[in-house]
Formats: C-alpha cells, structure tokens, sequence
C-alpha cells in the first residue's frame, strides 16, 4: 500500500482545532508574566483546554468560551496586555473560521 493510500483526510474541524491550539499556544506566551488580573486569563485557558482535550470538537462551546473572553479582557488592568489580549481574541475568530483546503 502506497503512502497516499493511507493519508488521512483533513475535515473543517481538523483545521478548526488545530488553528485554535495554535492560537492558545501564543497566548499562552503572551501572558507568562503575572499581571492585575492574570488569574482570569489562566482559569479561561484552562476551560479552554478542557474543550480542547475532549475527541470531538464542538465549535459552538468555541464561540462561547470566545465570547467569554471578551469580557475577560477588560477586567485586565495592563493597557499592554490588553491590546495583546484582543488581538489573540481576533485570531481565535480568524482561526474558527478556518476550512479545509480542497484539492
């Protein structure tokens, strides 16, 4: 059997989920430092996680926990880590936006 044979098929969700990974590592990075507020932004990445952990991928509890975050963010004091902060919530949008290339 020949490797193309056996190369998976990559679905809407697979992509959704992997972009939204990618999107929490880089928060993630952003928010090493400890700031007023920062307990916030830990507990949502970790109800974050726990979505992320389980088999199927539910786009519906993603939207939510991004809508959470939203609100998130301005109990954040650090006029910075605002403005990085929004701009990872803009990219969770982007990234549960994301489909499948189609050859």
């Amino acid at each position: 059997m020949s490797k193309s044979a056996v190369k998976k098929v990559v679905t809407d969700i697979d992509v959704k989920r992997k972009a939204v990974k990618l999107v929490i590592v880089h928060l993630k990075k952003k928010i090493e430092k400890d700031f007023l507020g920062s307990e916030h932004i830990h507990q949502w990445i970790e109800s974050m996680d726990k979505i992320l952990e389980k088999p199927e991928f539910e786009t519906v509890e993603c939207i939510q926990l991004r809508k959470e975050l939203n609100g998130v963010i301005e109990m954040v004091m650090d006029e910075e880590v605002r403005y990085k902060l929004r701009d990872s919530w803009y990219s969770l949008g982007k990234a549960l936006d994301k489909k499948a290339k189609r050859a």
